[in-house]
Formats: structure tokens, sequence, C-alpha cells
């Protein structure tokens, strides 16, 4: 099992990503939570397969048909967090 951190840039907000996000995850068996920023991207930290991670990483490029995604940075988490499903955080 892998944990990713993936920050979306772009037209993300105000466009159903997370919820985009949250039907992807459940899907494909990723858990973990999405969150809008201040900053108008939206972070997302996942948790599953590597292969599992790849497929998800490529749903969240696509988004939901109103978003643009402009870029999406992935970084490797090191925190040994686990959870049981993936969240839509406030």
């Amino acid at each position: 099992m892998a944990t990713v951190y993936f920050k979306i840039f772009g037209h993300v907000q105000g466009v159903g990503y997370r919820y985009f996000a949250l039907r992807a995850a459940d899907r494909l068996g990723v858990t973990g939570w999405v969150k809008n920023m201040g900053d108008g991207t939206v972070e997302v930290l996942g948790c599953g397969s590597h292969a599992t991670l790849l497929s998800f990483k490529k749903e969240l490029i696509r988004g939901p048909s109103f978003s643009q995604v402009t870029e999406i940075k992935r970084l490797e988490h090191e925190d040994e967090d686990t959870f049981d499903q993936f969240t839509v955080r406030y």
C-alpha cells in the first residue's frame, strides 16, 4: 500500500471536482480524502496500491466535465495514516 498527496491546479472549484474525486476513489477502492483549498486548488490524499493510485491520478487529471485541470503535482506522503474510506473534507 502507498499513500500519495496530489495538489490539483486549474478550474477545479465550483465544478463538482471533490465529488468526482469521491466517486472515482470509491470505484477504484482508494481511501483518503479530498479538500478545496483557499488558493483555488484541490488537495487529495489517496491510499491504495501503486497501480490503483496511477489509475486514480488519471481520473483526477480528467476531472468532471466543467473542470479544467492545468497541473497536478504528486508527492509521496510519509505519514502512516490509514483510512477506512474516502471522504470530502470541508
